[in-house]
């Protein structure tokens, strides 16, 4: 039997804490509402990830797009990284609004929004799996056939992008504006009935840990395991360089979206019956660490171009010269700032590396 107790109804529409309406066993109503997290501040959190988010993820793609030549396949791998964060902080305009007004925007948005976040959480943990079988390629088998062929490069993003909408679509879907009257206000959530709903909701989560992070993350380990165990090895300065930003990639990665995947876990367990929670300040701690990690998880979307700007000096380089030939900064202005130039032009011609580096 389903228990009324006060739950936050947004939470994370990628791992939705919301997917179930109660945790079955617990026989005392419980208010687990955390303080200030259904708030303006909130809000106002991510309003200001979205700003840095859609102009740092801009300038990646302005960056690698203005690229005439010595395009890494990397860099096509990043710029589309970047295209997935672009996607998701597009959306947190209306998430925003959401956590302090309710769903505003309609249905139609609801299923949109949905599958647009779904879909660019997929897209980016994927990319990153390209990203590290690329660099266990060029750096561990020293193999170019896979780094160098653009029209590769580019057929495995084309399918990334359509593996990604595929798994979002059930989550599309099943979004629906519903007028939740317990709450007062209207939400954005999945329209499920009958018995089988529970199982559907299973069903999703375990899909989004496994196919959406654990599965890709071991892919990662064992990938980047062997690239480093390599560039142990060898004393090739240029190779230690350019995994400097792919590795901070993929550990900020890891930082944002492992706590709150293993919340979700967690939350899940408790809600199945698995994991016994027997107090309501048990399950008040459960849905701090969802909402915590929830806030670091959206922060993610805005780190990359934050670690290609203070690590990549290549990147640097590529981004003045870009501007410089868009007219947007005189040529002292790009000189005075061009630092370590004569490394990263010698270093394009490299196919192993990448203009991030």
């Amino acid at each position: 039997m389903e228990t009324p107790f006060d739950y936050n109804y947004f939470n994370s529409v990628y791992f939705s804490n919301t997917t179930f309406p109660s945790y079955g066993f617990q026989s005392v109503p419980c208010d687990v509402k955390v303080p200030g997290f259904n708030s303006i501040g909130l809000m106002i959190i991510y309003i200001i990830v979205f700003v840095f988010s859609i102009i740092g993820n801009s300038v990646v793609v302005f960056v690698v797009f203005s690229m005439k030549k010595g395009k890494a396949s990397t860099d096509v791998y990043l710029m589309h990284l970047a295209m997935a964060d672009l996607l998701f902080c597009l959306t947190l305009p209306f998430w925003a609004a959401y956590t302090h007004y309710g769903w505003l925007f309609g249905d139609f948005l609801c299923k949109l929004l949905s599958g647009f976040q779904e879909a660019s959480i997929y897209s980016g943990v994927f990319l990153l799996v390209c990203i590290s079988v690329d660099r266990y390629f060029a750096i561990v088998r020293a193999t170019r056939v896979l780094s160098s062929h653009h029209l590769l490069v580019n057929v495995v993003c084309s399918l990334v992008w359509v593996v990604a909408a595929v798994l979002s679509l059930p989550v599309a879907i099943k979004r629906e504006q519903i007028k939740a009257a317990d709450l007062g206000q209207t939400i954005c959530y999945e329209n499920l009935t009958g018995e089988s709903s529970d199982q559907w909701r299973v069903s999703m989560r375990v899909l989004r840990h496994t196919v959406g992070f654990f599965l890709p993350l071991a892919v990662m380990v064992v990938c980047y395991g062997w690239t480093v165990v390599r560039l142990i090895h060898t004393r090739s300065q240029q190779k230690h360089k350019a995994m400097r930003v792919i590795l901070a990639v993929v550990l900020a990665f890891v930082l944002c979206w492992l706590p709150h995947n293993l919340s979700v876990l967690i939350d899940t367990l408790v809600r199945g019956g698995s994991l016994r929670v027997e107090t309501c300040e048990g399950l008040y701690k459960v849905e701090v660490m969802l909402n915590v990690t929830q806030v670091i998880a959206f922060m993610h979307c805005a780190v990359n171009p934050i670690l290609y700007a203070f690590i990549g000096q290549k990147f640097r380089n590529q981004m003045l010269l870009a501007l410089y030939k868009q007219g947007l900064i005189s040529k002292r202005i790009r000189m005075a700032y061009r630092k370590g130039s004569a490394n990263s032009m010698g270093s394009n011609r490299s196919r192993n590396t990448s203009v991030t580096m």
